[in-house]
């Protein structure tokens, strides 16, 4: 038997109808010979200092430098401090027992350097000894994963990969171990925290934060000009300099007055291929309406799914369709002919009694609101 793994089960769930394994297990597909399994991103973390037997923020312990870094399941914060994640030790336990089982494991967890330290450090933490290959793709589509599969590569060709994924994760640990224990003594009460992407992120932040509250309005000077095209039509410029001061731009300003002409030097001209554009989803109809129209996000959601339309905001496809039929109306696109080419898809509007949606653990279920009736009614609203 083989045994993929995946970085998360969505991913899982694409590999294994690709290789046949459709026969769902807890924690894992099988069938055709392969077992699909996966983790939820790092299952396995580096030990805190509690585990090297360091507790509490002492200057005397400071610096923290494991001899050896250990190997934990992830941990979850309780009332009671840090505990192993019940859900990421029962996942363990699983791989493991495939990973012992298999005569091949194919590592399929992102193409990148976390997925190889998500692998690698999980590979470790079980001890296990079972020779992995390598299933590198960047796409999920069926081809690129049928393509990936036939191209295996050995898994030892990352190693050097796994050493600089390694090495970041331990320079994260001795940076925010330390740097927290060592601000928080230096306070003298709190705790703050410091992290080697968080602390300078943070400092950007409010680096803009202040420079927003800062600031002051400058007033300054640019040159704007029309010239007659030809044909009644005018041609709007602009200097791409702005100055300081007022007297540059009227001296430049009086010069091309007196002059009455301008020459231009130099003209570009670029071509852009721009795909048409989708039907609006929520989201986006809701960004045009705030940049167009400056609505807020609620007020557009107000206008596109009223009260008594509840069931707008759970479908993806009503509120395209929603949205692509306010569109018609609002451009004049929409004439006669095409409402009634329209009303006769509502024929088919029985499908709103079958709608399936999906509920928090994303499992499908019918919706049973709406009789046939409702739906035609609905429907023929939505699209005339």
């Amino acid at each position: 038997m083989k045994t993929i793994i995946a970085e998360k089960p969505s991913v899982a769930r694409e590999i294994a109808r690709i290789v046949g394994a459709t026969k769902r297990e807890d924690g894992y597909f099988e069938g055709s010979g392969y077992a699909v399994t996966w983790a939820f991103g790092h299952l396995v973390q580096l030990a805190m200092p509690d585990g090297y037997g360091i507790r509490g923020f002492v200057r005397d312990n400071l610096p923290v430098i494991p001899d050896t870094f250990t190997l934990i399941p992830r941990q979850v914060k309780t009332e009671k401090g840090y505990k192993p994640d019940s859900s990421v030790v029962a996942q363990i336990k699983i791989i493991t027992r495939l990973f012992n089982q298999s005569n091949q494991i194919i590592v399929a967890t992102d193409a990148g350097r976390e997925g190889e330290l998500i692998f690698r450090y999980l590979y470790h933490y079980i001890g296990c000894t079972t020779p992995f290959v390598r299933l590198w793709i960047n796409s999920l589509t069926d081809k690129a994963i049928r393509e990936g599969l036939r191209n295996l590569e050995a898994g030892s060709k990352y190693d050097n990969l796994y050493l600089a994924a390694k090495a970041r994760s331990e320079s994260d640990w001795l940076v925010g171990i330390n740097g927290t224990q060592a601000l928080s003594i230096a306070a003298g009460h709190g705790t703050y925290s410091a992290g080697r992407v968080q602390t300078p992120t943070l400092a950007m932040v409010c680096a803009r934060y202040w420079e927003n509250r800062r600031f002051t309005v400058e007033p300054f000077w640019q040159l704007h000009f029309a010239a007659d095209a030809g044909g009644g039509d005018t041609v709007k410029f602009s200097s791409t300099e702005k100055w300081k001061a007022k007297e540059p731009a009227t001296e430049l300003y009086n010069k091309i007055k007196e002059a009455g002409t301008a020459t231009v030097t130099k003209a570009e001209r670029k071509e852009k291929i721009e795909d048409t554009p989708l039907l609006y989803d929520l989201t986006t109809l809701q960004k045009d309406a705030n940049s167009k129209h400056g609505f807020t996000a609620e007020q557009t959601l107000e206008i596109v799914a009223p009260s008594h339309c509840p069931f707008l905001i759970c479908s993806h496809t009503l509120k395209t369709l929603f949205a692509y039929r306010l569109w018609l109306w609002q451009t004049g696109i929409i004439a006669e002919s095409t409402k009634l080419m329209l009303l006769h898809l509502s024929n088919a509007a029985s499908f709103i009694k079958n709608i399936r949606w999906k509920n928090a653990r994303g499992m499908s279920s019918r919706n049973r609101l709406y009789d046939t009736a409702v739906g035609k009614s609905f429907v023929r609203w939505l699209l005339i």
